[in-house]
């Protein structure tokens, strides 16, 4: 009889304090849009642990974004609601003891006593910017499925404070490929109600195993083309109780939302079309497993532009029939997710010299290096095993002309079994323990379909080249591990994506035409040209708190990157000084200019001063624009 007697006030409160379409929304639970209103997750925990608890939704505020906070014992929360009591307005209650569910309730009312010494906090959620989606045309799977948004808890650890230490609770809503942009793009101004998405694609990158499995709300079905897409969740706070394990502790239940006063509209952060630098775009960086990364318009376009000036073409070699716009950015993307990359370089046209190398790989290979070790990722370089020991001599040069601060690791590959690409890629073997997440191909021979290999007059070069297309091609069955090749001909490693054009266009294109795709084909005037973009495109990305925030799952509070960070990043791009030095090292290793060879600081017969250095101006000037 209480009971009951508790449902009816808490009924009768709603009617006070609802207005009457807002009334559809106070049921069993609040996952329809609810005619415009923001809506709020909720943790009440003892004043004893409230400021710790702050604390933590401070330090994770993408699953954790913080409305109010009230003072101990009080019902209400004035800034988001008049006449509030959150003993009732909550559809349903979780109740925690010693950080167990031991119950679900519909008021709190008999707990009114312990709630005099406890505090409520209130938290974005992401239900507010469903009818925003829906007005703009995109489908939200869980209203049209009349479900709850599926919910998971991931492998990721929210940053710890005090006894507050769970992973991140994230929810899950299938997106429409073609509007992927449109939703980044709209939840992107929604700060108060988790943002935009953490991720995109592939559940497991999230430690997710099955979809269909969610540990809170109800299974959403994937409509065709329909990409999953995962926002940070308030229900971390409900993990955040239980990691806790205070004596007494309320959430609302999951779906069961604290609906406010305000309109949707207030979680943005903005109304108007927003700038270039707050507008994400989306693009496909892998197919297995399926990810998407996010960048800013404004930091899209500064790589395009990079893009366009590595692709002049000097020498008139008709290299824009290879082009392919946007190659540039992913595989910057897909470069700036991962963690170790192997580089692989060495172009051995002169096979009447010794040593038979041109001038052209080895210069764009250190620069990409150079950024990457400023950036903390994991690098080697794999060459061929008769060259080893020059470019052991030349790595250690670099080092000495400040070149690259770190000597990069050199390795060699032979391929004596035919498992052997499978083992020097992956842990013993195993291709769920990858070594490299990326592999990138500049100015490496590349094989043709015939299993030889050509420099651009056609004549056969395999005798001096290993295998390290093999490499590649395994690279192609591991999941998770992407791969890059940046030419200026089409005979060089990866080109095979473009193998046709290079047929079609290029001079001896049917004989020499790599046969070798990687993911991401990069054509420039002059390979190293792509070395020096990469590294520029990489550092740009560092600086885009939209990309930032989304390789970091959103985790932790968004910062800018410190002084010393910045002056490291800086420190590693390509510059006139260091390539010119570079270029002479090589010179005096016996390195010759790759369309002439001559011995001299020239690249593919083409003089370092005005062209290439001209060249690397452009790329600087472009790239502390983003500064």
């Amino acid at each position: 009889m209480f009971q009951a007697w508790q449902g009816i006030r808490s009924l009768t409160n709603s009617i006070q304090r609802y207005p009457v379409q807002r009334l559809v929304c106070v049921k069993a639970t609040t996952i329809r849009p609810c005619s415009g209103y923001q809506q709020a997750n909720v943790v009440i925990l003892h004043k004893s642990l409230a400021d710790d608890f702050e604390a933590f939704c401070h330090a994770n505020p993408s699953p954790l974004p913080l409305l109010y906070r009230s003072q101990p014992g009080e019902w209400g929360c004035p800034p988001l609601a008049a006449d509030a009591d959150i003993r009732v307005d909550c559809p349903q209650y979780c109740v925690f003891k010693d950080g167990l569910l031991v119950s679900r309730v519909s008021s709190l009312m008999s707990y009114s006593g312990q709630l005099q010494d406890m505090v409520s906090f209130y938290l974005g959620c992401s239900f507010s910017f469903e009818r925003t989606l829906q007005k703009a045309g995109v489908p939200v799977r869980n209203v049209e499925q009349n479900c709850n948004v599926s919910m998971f808890r991931t492998s990721l650890q929210c940053r710890g404070v005090g006894q507050f230490q769970c992973p991140m609770v994230v929810t899950m809503r299938p997106v429409p490929e073609e509007k992927l942009d449109l939703v980044a793009q709209i939840t992107h101004l929604t700060p108060l109600a988790h943002g935009g998405p953490i991720h995109i694609g592939d559940p497991a990158v999230l430690g997710i195993q099955d979809v269909s499995r969610p540990e809170y709300g109800d299974p959403v079905a994937l409509g065709p083309g329909d990409v999953p897409a995962f926002w940070a969740c308030g229900v971390t706070g409900v993990e955040a109780v239980q990691s806790c394990k205070p004596p007494l502790a309320f959430t609302h239940s999951p779906g069961c939302m604290f609906l406010t006063d305000r309109q949707d509209s207030s979680v943005f952060a903005s109304t108007s079309t927003p700038e270039p630098d707050q507008c994400p775009l989306t693009f496909s960086i892998s197919q297995q497993p399926l990810h998407f990364s996010v960048a800013s318009k404004a930091v899209v376009q500064s790589i395009r532009d990079l893009e366009k000036i590595i692709g002049e073409d000097p020498g008139e070699r008709g290299i824009r029939a290879l082009f392919v716009q946007d190659e540039l950015l992913r595989s910057c993307l897909s470069l700036s997710h991962s963690s170790s990359v192997l580089i692989t370089t060495g172009f051995p046209t002169h096979y009447t010299h010794n040593p038979p190398e041109e001038t052209d790989g080895p210069p764009g290979a250190i620069a990409i290096a150079a950024t990457l070790q400023a950036l903390q990722k994991e690098v080697a370089i794999v060459t061929d095993h008769r060259a080893l020991e020059m470019n052991q001599r030349i790595m250690e040069d670099a080092v000495k002309k400040g070149v690259i601060k770190t000597a990069v690791p050199l390795l060699s590959y032979q391929g004596n079994s035919p498992d052997s690409a499978l083992y020097f890629l992956c842990h013993n073997g195993d291709h769920k323990k990858p070594r490299f997440d990326h592999l990138v191909a500049i100015e490496r021979s590349g094989r043709a379909s015939d299993g030889n290999y050509y420099n651009m007059r056609g004549v056969n070069i395999k005798h001096l080249v290993d295998p390290i297309d093999d490499l590649f091609t395994t690279a192609s069955t591991i999941p998770g591990i992407s791969t890059t090749g940046i030419g200026d001909g089409g005979n060089e490693l990866g080109m095979g994506k473009v193998k046709e054009a290079v047929r079609e266009h290029m001079p001896n294109g049917s004989l020499i035409a790599c046969d070798v795709a990687a993911d991401f084909a990069i054509t420039a005037g002059v390979s190293n040209w792509g070395g020096y973009g990469m590294a520029c495109a990489l550092y740009i990305l560092s600086l885009c708190p939209i990309h930032q925030r989304y390789l970091h799952k959103g985790l932790g509070q968004p910062h800018p990157p410190t002084q010393d960070q910045h002056q490291a990043w800086a420190a590693s791009l390509p510059s006139v000084a260091k390539e010119e030095e570079m270029l002479s090292i090589l010179v005096q290793h016996g390195v010759r200019s790759g369309k002439t060879g001559t011995l001299g600081m020239e690249v593919d017969g083409l003089t370092f001063h005005p062209t290439h250095s001209d060249l690397i101006i452009k790329l600087r000037d472009r790239t502390s624009q983003r500064k």
